[in-house]
C-alpha cells in the first residue's frame, strides 16, 4: 500500500468526522443560546409572578378589595327580610325624631313671643298625622336606597374614597416601581395585559423546553456515533491517533456546555390560592416562592462574588478541580499522543493524561449535584404539601417544579465519555501510561 493510499482511509475519517463535530458543535451552541434564553424567559415570569408582588403586594391588595366593594356596593340586594326588619329599624329612627321634636315643642316657655310660636306649632302641626305617615317614609327611603343609580353614586363615593386612602408614600413609590416592571414586561415581549404575558412566557418556556432536550439528545447521539467509530476500526491502529484527537474536540464541546449550561432549576410556587372575601372569591395563581437556576461557571462566579473567605476558598476549588483540571486532562493526553517520547513522558504530562482523575472533582460535581436535587425535591415536597389546604372557603394549591436541566446530562456525558477516552488511550499510547 502506497503513502498516498494510506491517508485516504484517514482523510475519510477527518472529513467525515469534521462534518460530525461541525453538527456537534451546532447543537451546543443552540442548547447554550436557548438555555441562556430559558433561564431569562423563567427569571422574567418569576418577577412577574413573584409573591411579593402578588399574593404579598398592598398594591395587589388594594385593587382586588376595590374590585370586591365596587361590586358589592352596586350589586348590593335587600331580601324581604332584610328590608323589613331596615323598614322596622327606619321607623323607629323616625319615631324618635318625631318624640324629640314633640318634646322640645313641649317645652314650657317664658316670653310671650316663644308661647305664641309654641301654640301656633301645636295648632297646625299634629304629630299623630306624623306618626301615621311614619311607615310610608321609612319606604320611600328604603327604596332611595335601594336605587340602582343611587348605588352607583355611593360606589363611585366610596372608591374615591377608598383610593384616597391608599395614597401613602410607600404604597405609592411600590406601586411606581411595580408599574415600571410590568411595563418593562410589555415592551419586551409585546403585550398589553398581565394575561397575554403569563400565556407568552409560559408558550416560550414550553417551547425553550422541548428544544433544549432536543439538541442535548443530539449532541449524545454525536458521541454515540464517535464511540461506534471506535467499536468499528478497534483493528485499524494506523487511525486510531487521528480518531483519539478527532473524539477530544467533541470532548471539549461536551464540558463547555455542560459548564456553562443550566444544570438544575429550583422552583417552589403556590399554584392556586382561593378564598371567600365578603362573600366573593379571591384569587392569585402561580404565585413563585423561590426560583434559582445555576450552571457550574455561574455558581463559581457567585461564590467569588461572596466576601467571605469559605466561599471563595469552596470557589476556588471548584474552579481548579472541575473546570481547569478537566481541560489540563485533555490537552494533555492529546500531547501525550502526538509528541516525541521525551514530551510525552514527561512526569507532568503523564500525570495529567492517566493520574488527574482521581484528583478531579468532576465526578463528584455530579454526585453532589444529584444528591442535592434528591434532597431538595424531596424537602420542597414535603414542606408545599404542608401548605395544601382545601376547605370550603380557603384552598391552597401548591406545586414543586424543581428539575435537572440539560446542562446536567451533558456534564455527566463528558465525565462518562472522558473516562472511556481514558481507558481508550492507556490501550492505544505507544508509550508508557504508567
Amino acid at each position: 500500500m502506497t503513502k498516498k493510499t494510506a491517508c485516504i482511509p484517514k482523510l475519510i475519517l477527518i472529513i467525515g468526522l469534521a462534518v460530525l463535530l461541525s453538527a456537534e458543535g451546532f447543537f451546543a451552541w443552540r442548547l447554550y443560546t436557548l438555555s441562556g434564553q430559558q433561564e431569562q424567559v423563567k427569571q422574567d415570569y418569576t418577577d412577574i409572578n413573584n409573591i411579593t408582588l402578588g399574593l404579598m403586594s398592598v398594591d395587589n391588595w388594594k385593587d382586588k378589595v376595590a374590585n370586591i366593594v365596587s361590586h358589592q356596593v352596586k350589586h348590593f340586594k335587600l331580601t324581604p327580610k332584610q328590608k323589613h326588619s331596615l323598614q322596622v329599624e327606619v321607623e323607629q329612627i323616625i319615631n324618635a325624631l318625631i318624640d324629640k321634636a314633640e318634646a322640645l315643642v313641649n317645652k314650657p316657655q317664658k316670653s310671650l313671643g316663644a308661647k305664641i310660636k309654641q301654640l301656633a306649632v301645636k295648632t297646625f302641626v299634629k304629630t299623630d298625622k306624623i306618626r301615621a305617615q311614619v311607615p310610608t317614609f321609612a319606604r320611600a327611603i328604603i327604596a332611595k336606597v335601594d336605587n340602582p343609580k343611587q348605588k352607583n353614586q355611593l360606589s363611585t363615593l366610596a372608591m374615591t374614597k377608598f383610593n384616597e386612602a391608599q395614597h401613602t408614600g410607600s404604597l405609592d413609590s411600590t406601586h411606581k416601581a411595580n408599574e415600571t416592571l410590568t411595563e418593562k414586561m410589555y415592551r419586551r415581549y409585546h403585550v398589553s395585559s398581565p394575561d397575554e404575558l403569563d400565556k407568552q412566557l409560559s408558550a416560550r418556556l414550553q417551547i425553550y423546553r422541548t428544544d433544549t432536550f432536543l439538541y442535548c439528545f443530539g449532541m449524545l447521539i454525536c458521541i454515540l456515533i464517535v464511540l461506534a467509530c471506535w467499536w468499528f476500526l478497534r483493528s485499524r491502529v494506523d487511525l486510531h491517533a487521528t480518531l483519539f484527537i478527532m473524539s477530544l474536540l467533541f470532548a471539549f464541546i461536551l464540558l463547555s456546555v455542560g459548564l456553562t449550561a443550566s444544570m438544575i432549576e429550583v422552583d417552589a410556587r403556590i399554584k392556586s390560592l382561593d378564598f371567600v372575601l365578603l362573600g366573593e372569591h379571591v384569587h392569585f395563581q402561580n404565585q413563585v416562592l423561590f426560583y434559582e437556576s445555576k450552571s457550574i461557571l455561574g455558581v463559581v462566579e457567585v461564590l467569588f462574588k461572596q466576601p467571605a473567605a469559605d466561599s471563595l476558598a469552596v470557589g476556588f476549588l471548584i474552579l481548579c478541580f472541575s473546570i481547569l483540571f478537566p481541560v489540563t486532562k485533555l490537552t494533555s493526553t492529546g500531547i501525550h499522543l502526538l509528541s516525541k517520547r521525551k514530551l510525552a513522558e514527561n512526569r507532568i504530562i503523564k500525570f495529567f493524561a492517566f493520574q488527574s482523575g482521581k484528583w478531579s472533582m468532576a465526578d463528584v460535581i455530579v454526585i453532589a449535584i444529584l444528591m442535592t436535587y434528591i434532597g431538595l425535591n424531596g424537602l420542597l415536597d414535603s414542606q408545599l404539601a404542608a401548605l395544601n389546604i382545601k376547605t370550603d372557603d380557603l384552598t391552597i394549591l401548591t406545586t414543586n417544579n424543581t428539575a435537572l436541566q440539560p446542562g446536567y446530562i451533558i456534564f455527566i456525558s463528558f465525565v462518562l465519555y472522558g473516562l472511556i477516552l481514558s481507558t481508550i488511550l492507556k490501550a492505544i499510547t505507544p508509550y508508557d501510561a504508567h
